[in-house]
């Protein structure tokens, strides 16, 4: 009879152990970690090729001014660049750019007519009246007229001449003569100028004495 049961119990155990061997893992069936499904990959896409991008716009041409052309832009000005004015580097004459005479233009009232030349090998500005003295004596003569302003005097090329008028004084009792006067030039500064001389034989001086601006011609310097 025990050897029955015994193999009754053996019978069991078999049975149990082949249905565990066909059946789902245990830990499946008990709720355990379950085998990862496998999913198959998706398949990718053929990527999109990239759009080409858009060619840049020109720029807009300029807008016309009100005149109709259009605006052009400044140009920078460009430094050391040299003035388009010919005489910005032509300085004023003075004494030691000049020769100086002194000739008699006429007799009856001792009027000289006044030169001077440019005896340098560049230009120079003759500028307002000479500036006259009467050798030993005090004083100078007065200025007649009017001379043209630093931009409209005259430029002396080498070799040329500019001239003014010395008008003599009538004689009398206070009025006296000279053998020679002293010229210098007018230059718009405080240069220090030599005096050039000039023999000027029986020149009346009194106190009338005048003298005319520069003139490039020696009719107008005693015309006046």
């Amino acid at each position: 009879m025990s050897s029955v049961r015994r193999a009754a119990f053996v019978l069991v155990a078999v049975s149990a152990l082949a249905l565990t061997a066909c059946g789902p893992s245990e830990d499946g069936a008990a709720g355990g970690p379950a085998a990862p499904a496998t999913t198959p990959p998706a398949s990718a896409s053929p990527s999109t090729p990239g759009k080409p991008s858009a060619p840049a716009k020109p720029s807009a041409p300029a807008k016309p001014s009100k005149s109709g052309k259009p605006s052009t832009p400044a140009k920078p000005s460009e430094p050391g660049s040299p003035s388009t004015d010919p005489d910005y580097d032509v300085f004023p004459c003075s004494t030691f750019d000049v020769k100086f005479t002194a000739s008699l233009a006429e007799p009856t009232t001792s009027s000289y007519l006044l030169k001077v030349t440019n005896k340098t090998g560049k230009p120079c500005r003759v500028l307002g009246h000479p500036i006259v003295t009467f050798g030993d004596l005090d004083g100078q003569a007065t200025q007649r007229g009017t001379a043209p302003g630093i931009e409209d005097a005259i430029r002396l090329e080498p070799g040329a001449s500019a001239y003014a008028g010395l008008m003599g004084g009538p004689k009398d009792a206070k009025s006296k003569t000279v053998s020679s006067i002293a010229m210098t030039m007018d230059t718009e500064s405080d240069l220090e100028q030599v005096p050039l001389k000039a023999s000027t034989p029986g020149f009346n001086v009194s106190g009338t004495n005048s003298v005319t601006a520069w003139m490039d011609n020696a009719e107008d310097a005693l015309s006046l």
